[in-house]
């Protein structure tokens, strides 16, 4: 089989470790760099699948290409979409019913900072979702002021303050199976520490449920869920499609596995692959070894 990346990070670890297990096992994995010079493979030279980690414009377009040739993409070119513009995010959670946290457009925090003092603490994103974009917290207009002197032009969203303990919880889900983690958050008064791993059987009732439907509604199989534990129970703040998923232990076999699957189902049966649903119960996510070519 041949699969390929599209991605200019290659060597990110949950794809590195995938790319040894199948190149391990006698398939071929190719690197597309979406904002290279290289145009991208023509009909005649697809991949059986392809793995979408970029989410740049060039990106989405160079996914958009291959599916139009009939190449299977992970996540699609749509699905990564979704989960690039937040108030495009935050409409489809929250009309399927997703406990998402309220979230509007503001053209510029200049703007929101002329509006006055704030009626309380708000969490300021960049609308789309990229590399290094603005996540902060304000409580203040001096703050917001300060926040639009470093970020003058950039279009934001803006969501109420959900008062928690500090820390995220990281859900991750590959092709149905869930991964774990507890990471300070980058609002929290220290910033941004390491993930700390946790056990999917420790999540509170119900969560493993939210990240496998969170799934279903916006198309994905691999993504990341970030929940808050508000004073009202979950409440989503971001999803991401193809997180990093570092240090999960059963992550890179879990890709592995997908990919092949995929490449290995006729195009007239992939519907079923594409998205799992919130009735679908989730599983742990070490798996108990990678299965061989041939198992």
């Amino acid at each position: 089989m041949r699969i390929g990346l599209i991605t200019a990070d290659p060597a990110h670890p949950v794809l590195a470790a995938a790319t040894r297990l199948l190149t391990g096992d006698g398939h071929r994995v190719d690197h597309l760099d979406p904002d290279g010079e290289a145009p991208g493979p023509d009909r005649g030279a697809l991949a059986d699948v392809y793995l979408l980690k970029a989410r740049t414009p060039r990106a989405l377009a160079l996914a958009a290409r291959l599916e139009s040739y009939g190449a299977p993409v992970l996540n699609s070119s749509a699905a990564t979409g979704r989960c690039q513009d937040r108030v495009v995010m935050a409409e489809l959670a929250r009309t399927a019913g997703l406990p998402f946290a309220a979230t509007r457009p503001v053209d510029t925090v200049g703007e929101l900072a002329a509006a006055g003092e704030p009626a309380g603490p708000l969490v300021v994103k960049s609308r789309y979702s990229r590399r290094g974009d603005l996540v902060a917290r304000a409580d203040t207009a001096a703050e917001l002021r300060a926040l639009a002197t470093v970020w003058p032009e950039e279009p934001v969203v803006v969501q109420e303050f959900t008062a928690n303990s500090g820390w995220d919880h990281k859900l991750w889900v590959v092709d149905g199976r869930l991964f774990a983690g507890l990471r300070r958050s980058e609002l929290a008064p220290d910033g941004r520490g390491p993930t700390r791993p946790l056990p999917p059987g420790e999540l509170p009732t119900g969560w493993a449920e939210l990240a496998l439907r969170t799934g279903g509604v916006f198309g994905l199989d691999v993504y990341g869920v970030d929940v808050l534990l508000g004073p009202d129970g979950p409440v989503v703040v971001d999803v991401n499609a193809f997180p990093g998923i570092r240090g999960q232990a059963g992550a890179p076999e879990a890709l592995a596995e997908l990919a092949l699957r995929t490449a290995r189902t006729p195009r007239t049966d992939r519907t079923a692959l594409t998205t799992r649903t919130g009735c679908a119960a989730p599983t742990a996510g070490e798996t108990k070894g990678w299965r061989r070519k041939g198992a």
